[in-house]
């Protein structure tokens, strides 16, 4: 059992649900990526989803894109992540990582390099946009060899066809895009998330975490009372954004704090 499926199986023994925050590696600063690791550790976070930043993340808002921009800015590649990862690692052998990023990166260092050295780093999982689940069993089946999961994402377009195929090689967890649209856009219709979640559930045997449009411990609440984890991404950047840089570690731990007591109470 990985790291990612002993969590959520342990938090769902306890009836609780995950909480996993996401930041951008390197935003706002390279050095500031592994205090903020541990700043959403000991502010309640089960898993952490790390970006791993790219020059064109179609998939995200103007938020999320502005972190990539800035880490691309400081020279963050993907082997500086994974070396962020390592370095986490040394300190915490529990939490789970997810990489969240694009395949280009992962095919420029070539699919079995990558999966060797993100094991090796103590990487638990990846979640790539533009890999369609149709074209990547091999990659799937590789990193399930190599002791990591496999992350995919759902949206409400999603058809029955394409949430079975993701049932068939998703591992850790599946990731229920809430909205249409990029990142930290629109405004979350409860009733169609709960519409959603038994549909994807008849396919896919792993927890269903959902995010997209939370943004407080209100509609994290709501958001888990139907799903199995919440998944906070932009309004996380957006705290760093507003915060000055002495005080970006502990903004961001006080907000999970908030979120992780809204989830438990």
């Amino acid at each position: 059992m990985s790291r990612i499926q002993a969590c959520l199986a342990a938090l769902a023994v306890q009836n609780k649900k995950g909480l996993i925050p996401f930041i951008t590696a390197g935003d706002p600063d390279p050095e500031l990526t592994l205090p903020l690791m541990h700043a959403l550790v000991e502010g309640g976070a089960d898993i952490i989803e790390l970006g791993v930043p790219f020059s064109d993340p179609m998939a995200d808002g103007p938020v999320i894109q502005r972190a990539s921009e800035r880490a691309l800015l400081k020279g963050v590649s993907l082997r500086n992540v994974l070396e962020m990862v390592k370095q986490f690692r040394s300190t915490n052998q529990t939490t789970p990582v997810v990489l969240m990023g694009y395949a280009n990166p992962i095919e420029r260092m070539g699919q079995e390099q990558f999966i060797h050295a993100a094991s090796e780093a103590g990487v638990d999982g990846v979640l790539v946009v533009d890999y369609p689940p149709e074209e990547c069993e091999y990659f799937a089946e590789n990193m399930h060899k190599n002791g990591m999961d496999t992350i995919f994402l759902l949206a409400p377009t999603s058809t029955d066809e394409r949430i079975a195929q993701v049932g068939k090689i998703a591992t850790g967890y599946v990731y229920y895009v809430s909205l249409k649209g990029v990142t930290g856009s629109g405004a979350l219709d409860l009733d169609a998330v709960a519409d959603m979640i038994p549909r994807i559930k008849k396919h896919v045997s792993v927890p269903v975490g959902v995010g997209f449009g939370i943004r407080d411990g209100v509609t994290a609440k709501a958001i888990a009372s139907i799903s199995d984890a919440v998944v906070i991404g932009s309004r996380i950047i957006q705290e760093l954004e507003n915060t000055p840089r002495e005080q970006a570690v502990a903004a961001v731990q006080s907000f999970i704090t908030g979120i992780r007591s809204a989830l438990d109470n």
